[in-house]
């Protein structure tokens, strides 16, 4: 979870979630609900935030369930433009639903 990671992270430097918290610029209570698991989707500016803070690629605290996830600029520019443009969590999570669609109906023919 990336919650378990940040915290991890975190704790390697001796960071409390007050310092973590100011040098980042992310609220304490937020760092504090996503290290917990209550806020399980931070948005990709805010992982970023933390990542530079934490001294890590972003990738190496981004991950889903056992499997990390690599993601180089070609990925983060655009998705950070789409967001920048107004991209909500939900109209991304359509698109890829439509695009499985679209996948699964070029092998079907």
């Amino acid at each position: 979870m990336v919650g378990d990671r940040i915290k991890e992270l975190r704790t390697n430097l001796n960071l409390t979630i007050n310092e973590l918290a100011h040098l980042s610029q992310v609220s304490k209570s937020y760092i504090s609900s996503i290290e917990r698991g209550l806020q399980k989707n931070p948005s990709i500016k805010v992982l970023k935030k933390l990542a530079v803070t934490l001294q890590v690629p972003l990738e190496s605290i981004i991950s889903f369930g056992k499997h990390e996830i690599t993601l180089d600029e070609e990925w983060i520019e655009p998705l950070e433009e789409a967001i920048d443009q107004g991209l909500t969590k939900e109209e991304f999570h359509e698109f890829l639903s439509f695009f499985q669609y679209k996948r699964m109906k070029k092998i079907d023919e």
